[in-house]
């Protein structure tokens, strides 16, 4: 398994604004879609393309393309704050939706919602903003390659090391994209130093 740590200085503000108690809910859905478009433009870097012909105003000359199928899948409802930036950059991509929470006593992932589309011959980008303990990530990866994408990619903004560890021993074959790896996490697996609850700062709820 690979984990992809984004390396810039405008991750590194946006997450800083994005951690910091005061940042209000508009606020904060704007800067995780800013932050998102540089998620998804490093994670699908590596998506293949094909050589076209390209007729410019001026004279014909060689391009490129990208093929094959993308499907976006945030993991309600934290992950729908992710869900823009790849609709911006890839708009072509279709979306499925798993809807997950955590149990505050286990900390294992329930799910109650499930809808996906076919992704036979597609890059599934999984959109789940903590990765905390790692069970709801690794759930929802188990969820998506059971409908066969020729490969998945997960994202998120902030993962701690137990989470990273869980998606490590479930899927090696998963590839991590995230703009922070935090310290650990508290007795009641929240991600430490964090940001807090992600689906309520950018819902403005409680």
């Amino acid at each position: 398994m690979t984990l992809t740590l984004l390396e810039h200085p405008l991750v590194d503000d946006i997450v800083s604004r994005l951690r910091h108690r005061q940042t209000g809910p508009a606020e904060f859905r704007a800067l995780t879609r800013r932050l998102g478009r540089l998620l998804v433009a490093e994670a699908t870097r590596g998506l293949r393309t094909e050589p076209v012909a390209v007729e410019t105003p001026l004279e014909e000359t060689k391009g490129r393309q990208i093929v094959g199928g993308l499907v976006a899948i945030p993991v309600l409802r934290a992950g729908l704050g992710l869900l823009d930036a790849v609709t911006d950059l890839c708009p072509w991509a279709v979306v499925g939706y798993l809807g997950m929470e955590r149990d505050e006593v286990t900390l294992e992932p329930r799910d109650y919602y499930a809808k996906l589309p076919p992704m036979a011959g597609s890059t599934a980008l999984v959109l789940d903003p903590m990765l905390a303990t790692g069970g709801s990530g690794s759930a929802a990866c188990g969820y998506v390659k059971a409908e066969g994408p020729e490969s998945v990619l997960f994202l998120c903004v902030v993962a701690a090391p137990e989470g990273i560890a869980r998606m490590r021993a479930d899927h090696p074959d998963v590839p991590i994209f995230a703009a922070a790896l935090d310290r650990e996490l508290n007795a009641n697996g929240f991600i430490l130093p964090g940001l807090g609850d992600f689906g309520d700062r950018l819902h403005g709820t409680d």
